[in-house]
């Protein structure tokens, strides 16, 4: 083990390595000095790992002992055989204090924790009787379920990762944004990344090849990785076959209403494993319902849910050509909110208005230049509005209507990912 942990420990005898610019390192850093466990949640390969090396980078810069800091990759070979058993945790604590003698206060940092069962009890103990900081990461949402916050009431802080949002996106292609005038000068840049964000979405790796080939071979390897090795285990799943499939069918209806009995027709399953399989995609952050608003919680729930993916990336390797452009656009504007607010809703009556947030109404168009389609989606506005609400037109170039009336908003979808309100 002592080799295993020197390797993924580069920082105890190395220069700190430099990595790509993630706003949620600020808020990471801000929960260090803290007693609190940090948990860092996220779909594989959006970057959790290398947030908690950013950390490790920012404590040595402020001081900390490179030797006070310890980093585990709890997925490698070596612990296959220990998973079922959370107290070799403490092997692998009591192995690293023997290589670095360590004095004062620690910093271990577990990665892809939930491949070890109960870990949360180990975790807990050490956090009580000894002067340890953890950090935590893992790829599904059982991380926030009610056992575990049960068992570490008031001890956790959580941080959700997702993959690059579109000015991360633009800070590592290096284009400037964050004044007007920059915006102006980089426009036909923003303009290009744009495009590129649109298709193919936030993966780091995705990014770094310009090769559409390779990109949709990435974005496959992710989704089956993460089906065969985070959900078929973990939940005893024994039609391996039918849930690759059920995935893949699922990207081709991204952005529409669900229909469970339909489905459970196709995949001749029944409506109680549909809605579990989805389920099951929704805990590994590879999809997401979203419900019809209604005043009423209880009728809010028995909705019927709209489904997208929290990649863009995904929709190119659907079993179809491509996505369609309106679509795209609009599973991107989806990714956007919900990151802003995960109660994200839509409402859909005699109208219907694609996403409802916080007192606001979004229409997607990725164009609307036909007036009758114009009406349609200011119809819609006019149905829901309520005398609080604001109404926002999400177009792709944002210039799609000549005379937008006075109380609706248009904006173009590379301002509303910058987060500029054309309003002001």
């Amino acid at each position: 083990m002592k080799e295993v942990l020197i390797e993924q420990n580069p920082h105890w005898t190395q220069p700190p390595k430099t990595y790509a610019h993630r706003e949620a390192l600020a808020k990471l850093v801000s929960y260090l000095p803290l007693k609190h466990i940090i948990t860092i949640t996220g779909i594989r390969r959006c970057g959790k790992s290398t947030l908690a090396k950013m950390a490790i980078n920012h404590l040595i810069e402020q001081g900390t002992a490179p030797t006070n800091i310890l980093f585990v990759n709890l997925e490698q070979p070596i612990f296959l055989e220990y998973r079922h058993q959370p107290q070799y945790l403490q092997t692998v604590i009591d192995t690293y204090k023997t290589l670095c003698n360590p004095s004062g206060r620690i910093f271990v940092i577990f990665d892809e924790v939930q491949f070890f069962e109960n870990w949360q009890v180990f975790v807990k103990s050490k956090y009580e009787i000894e002067d340890i900081k953890f950090i935590i990461t893992g790829s599904n949402s059982s991380m926030l379920s009610a056992e575990i916050n049960t068992l570490l009431t008031g001890r956790t802080l959580t941080l959700h990762l997702t993959p690059f949002n579109f000015r991360e996106y633009l800070h590592y292609k290096g284009i400037a944004h964050d004044t007007e005038i920059q915006r102006i000068q980089n426009r036909i840049q923003i303009e290009i990344a744009k495009e590129e964000y649109l298709n193919w979405g936030g993966f780091y790796e995705v990014m770094e090849t310009n090769d559409p080939i390779i990109k949709k071979d990435l974005l496959n390897s992710y989704a089956k990785n993460i089906i065969y090795r985070d959900i078929v285990p973990r939940f005893k799943i024994r039609q391996t076959e039918i849930i690759e499939r059920l995935f893949y069918y699922l990207l081709g209806q991204a952005t529409q209403t669900l229909n469970y009995t339909e489905l459970a027709n196709l995949f001749e399953m029944s409506d109680k494993s549909i809605k579990e399989y989805i389920s099951h995609f929704e805990n590994v952050f590879l999809f997401k319902r979203i419900d019809n608003f209604h005043t009423k919680p209880k009728e809010r729930l028995k909705s019927v849910k709209k489904l997208y993916v929290l990649d863009n990336g995904f929709l190119q390797v659907a079993p179809k050509n491509s996505p369609g452009l309106g679509q795209s656009l609009e599973n991107l504007v989806f990714c956007h909110l919900y990151q802003q607010n995960p109660m994200l809703t839509y409402r859909k009556a005699q109208y219907e208005v694609d996403f409802y947030s916080q007192q606001t109404l979004y229409q997607v168009a990725y164009q609307i230049n036909q007036p009758k389609t114009q009406q349609r989606e200011l119809n819609a506005f006019a149905h829901f509005k309520q005398p609080n609400d604001r109404c926002v037109l999400i177009t792709y170039t944002g210039i799609e209507i000549e005379q937008t009336p006075a109380d609706i908003q248009e904006q173009s979808i590379d301002n509303l990912l910058l987060n500029i309100d054309e309003s002001e």
